[in-house]
């Protein structure tokens, strides 16, 4: 923060933020890899809603979440709102968001804010086993697979229906998918090439 004085307009100030979390949580949603969070503390803000735009979210023991912006007079921001109601429902995303109240790491894993707890000195260890496991699979098919469930919380099912009709009728084209089968057939791990 600089001592000087801001003299944008709000409006300048409005997009200013819009293209900021533009370019940070809407990025993480949409980008074709999966991206993994891992807590070892507090998630608390900005902070909170940059982690529950990633697509996996691990956390130690002593992780948990606090929306932090009604103590500071401010209503939320960087899409923590949707992405918050999207997990857990309207009603539980207000109390949480109203009351700004800690959300601890049990009660997060309980309702699919944190996709798994481990004990502090073992969350490096553990999100990057979680990484290697998605990295070491099918890159194309797992891209596809984001695209179908982010795609779930925009549309209808049957446009859902056709869109995952598409996604797998052109992956089942790739060298990865005939990999994928020669691999089983031969009783081997598949190797991904990400074509």
């Amino acid at each position: 923060g600089s001592s000087e004085p801001d003299n944008r307009s709000v409006d300048e100030k409005i997009r200013a933020l819009q293209h900021r979390q533009q370019t940070l949580t809407l990025r993480l949603h949409e980008l074709p890899k999966p991206t993994i969070a891992a807590l070892p503390g507090a998630a608390a803000g900005a902070g909170m809603s940059i982690a529950l735009a990633c697509d996996i979210r691990n956390g130690a023991n002593s992780a948990f979440y606090a929306p932090g912006f009604g103590a500071i007079g401010l209503s939320g921001d960087y899409g923590g709102s949707w992405q918050l109601t999207q997990i857990v429902g309207p009603a539980k995303a207000k109390e949480i968001y109203f009351t700004g109240r800690r959300v601890l790491a049990e009660e997060a894993l309980a309702l699919g804010l944190l996709n798994e707890v481990v004990a502090d000195e073992d969350l490096v260890e553990r999100t990057t086993e979680v990484a290697r496991q998605i990295a070491n699979g099918p890159p194309l098919a797992i891209r596809f697979m984001k695209q179908n469930i982010n795609r779930a919380t925009e549309a209808d099912f049957k446009s859902c229906l056709d869109w995952e009709a598409d996604r797998l009728v052109r992956v089942a084209q790739t060298d990865d998918h005939k990999e994928a089968v020669r691999a089983f057939i031969e009783k081997r791990p598949p190797v991904f090439r990400g074509q």
